[in-house]
């Protein structure tokens, strides 16, 4: 936990000023007895009148500015605290965001949400206590024992004996709970999990009836955190009865032990009462540090999952020395020799990999399931870096470029069809944030989205629901495809992007492609014949090797692997 207390730097003077009112209202709650015990001994007793009402008036005094000091270092603390979690949560969101694939995989969605969330929270709330706690609880437990002494050094003999005693229980109560409270926060990961992926597959949930399955499912992940929680929460409520039994226990020693004293005439009446308050001020500071004592080793272990996250370094970087794309053939893509292999896999998804695709001209890329096709056009963006060989834009590799000013050049268009909660027009900006409203609708045109999106109530400035679920497959693919149109890349890449589009569309899209692209270099990975056999050059690939390389009719002729697949989707009329 102490690693992420960088991040209170920048509250450093509030986080010294919360010390500062914590220590002052410590020392004003440590002289309110002395001054009770003043108005008994020196004002009840003696019947003093004038002299009870002057202590009483700077009792009340006193008593006003350790509220007054609270209340500030309440404020202070809390605005320290709040300031950490926002730092700390825009700090771990930043870092995620440097992520490659490879991390997601390792980390996951869910529990990199929980450490974004729940697990800062822990952290938050426990540094708030800590703030004032961490001072208030020695200063009083110390200073409560120096005033103790200082009213009867033998009756402090009680005290002596009761501290050991209360801190061996906390300590033995606090190291049986904290497994519980870690395995509490793995526990909510899988709650989150489970939660997720219902809510992203519910379609698919329902449309086979395993709604009871699902619910089985949250049911068991539910009541496995609850049986934790509550076995935690067990142990940790057997520190309360502990204490206020140590708590009257040790009242009614003094009380019996202050009598026979005072009775000797070695005490008074108001050295008594203070004493009391003096040893209530001592335990109660031994059951705030036993509070922390409960709540440390959950922040703790959440301390932990997010130093991880924030420990992680990306295995794709940046180089110190990064080049420029230079030359003619800016657009130009080429694999040379490119091998590839998902960390942990036994077999390469991708063996000996090697084509070019020019500027101006149309490559496809065809092959069965499973064959590597997504695989190779996600080393174009490095969302993964090779293994072997080397992938170029221009003449340069794109590990030597920087990975910003490289996916800049290109416009991707994912096999699954992402949109964002926003207007259709904030959506297609997400390509070119500066796009102007004619440069908007001029990429719906080209995406053949526009008729759908006119037919709208309020056009482009239409509100999406997440992930676009008020419209069809075919239209999300569309607008994703003119979110890539309106950035004007060089490099195009279009990965499956026609698989929910009818035939007609298919074809008046990859017309008015040609037209938008001349310029560019497109890479089209599909399914379908239809939509690769126009294409200027066609990769086949087959168990992540190149099995042919040339156009429709060169592969009809050559390629078995295409023969195969052309026929399992035309007729022998649509293939002559």
């Amino acid at each position: 936990m102490l690693k992420l207390l960088r991040f209170l730097r920048p509250y450093r003077y509030m986080v010294i000023m919360t010390m500062v009112f914590v220590l002052l209202q410590s020392i004003a709650n440590l002289y309110l007895p002395t001054l009770m015990s003043d108005i008994v001994n020196e004002g009840i007793i003696k019947e003093n009148t004038g002299y009870i009402w002057r202590i009483g008036g700077l009792m009340l005094l006193v008593s006003a500015l350790g509220a007054v000091l609270s209340v500030a270092a309440s404020y202070l603390s809390s605005r320290a605290a709040s300031g950490f979690g926002k730092r700390l949560r825009s700090s771990v969101f930043s870092h995620i965001e440097s992520f490659t694939l490879q991390e997601f995989d390792k980390l996951s969605t869910a529990s990199l949400i929980t450490r974004t969330t729940n697990d800062i929270t822990q952290v938050q709330q426990v540094l708030n206590m800590m703030l004032r706690m961490m001072v208030m609880a020695p200063m009083m437990c110390i200073g409560g024992i120096i005033m103790a002494l200082s009213k009867d050094a033998h009756l402090s003999l009680v005290i002596i004996v009761a501290i050991p005693i209360l801190a061996l229980a906390i300590f033995l109560i606090g190291s049986k709970g904290i497994p519980y409270f870690k395995a509490m926060q793995t526990k909510i990961d899988k709650l989150n999990l489970v939660l997720r992926e219902y809510l992203t597959g519910m379609r698919v949930v329902r449309a086979f009836n395993r709604t009871r399955h699902e619910q089985d499912r949250f049911n068991q992940a539910n009541e496995d955190l609850t049986a934790t929680a509550i076995k935690a929460n067990q142990i940790m409520a057997g520190m309360m009865p502990i204490m206020m039994l140590m708590m009257n226990a040790t009242q009614l020693a003094i009380i019996w032990f202050g009598g026979l004293r005072i009775s000797t005439g070695h005490m008074q009446v108001g050295d008594l009462m203070a004493f009391l308050q003096y040893a209530m001020q001592i335990l109660f500071s031994l059951m705030m540090a036993s509070m922390m004592f409960s709540m440390v080793p959950r922040a703790s272990a959440s301390a932990l999952r997010i130093h991880e996250v924030l420990a992680t370094d990306p295995v794709i970087l940046d180089r110190k020395e990064a080049a420029a794309v230079q030359g003619g053939n800016r657009a130009k893509v080429t694999f040379d020799q490119v091998t590839f292999r998902y960390p942990g896999a036994e077999k390469p998804a991708l063996s000996s990999i090697s084509f070019t695709a020019m500027p101006g001209q149309v490559t496809a890329i065809i092959g069965g399931t499973g064959s590597g096709k997504s695989t190779l056009v996600s080393l174009i963006p490095r969302f993964y870096d090779v293994e072997s060989g080397s992938v170029k834009i221009g003449d340069v590799d794109v590990r030597d470029l920087p990975q910003e000013s490289l996916r800049s050049k290109i416009g991707f268009v994912p096999q699954k069809a992402l949109l964002f909660t926003g207007t259709i027009a904030e959506n297609i900006r997400y390509g070119k944030e500066e796009a102007t409203e004619e440069e908007v609708h001029h990429a719906l045109q080209v995406a053949q989205a526009a008729d759908f999106v006119a037919g709208m109530e309020d056009g482009i400035g239409t509100l999406l629901a997440q992930g676009g679920a008020n419209l069809s497959g075919g239209q999300k693919q569309r607008l994703s495809i003119a979110r890539a149109l309106v950035r004007r890349p060089d490099v195009y890449v279009f990965d499956d992007s026609f698989s929910a589009l009818d035939f007609k569309t298919d074809a008046k899209l990859r017309a008015a492609l040609k037209h938008e692209t001349e310029k560019a270099t497109v890479i089209i990975v599909a399914q379908r014949v239809n939509t690769v056999m126009d294409a200027d050059q066609i990769v086949v690939l087959d168990e992540g090797e190149v099995a042919g390389i040339g156009t429709h009719q060169e592969l009809l002729a050559t390629c078995s692997v295409y023969q195969e697949i052309v026929k399992s989707q035309l007729t022998e009329e649509e293939i002559a």
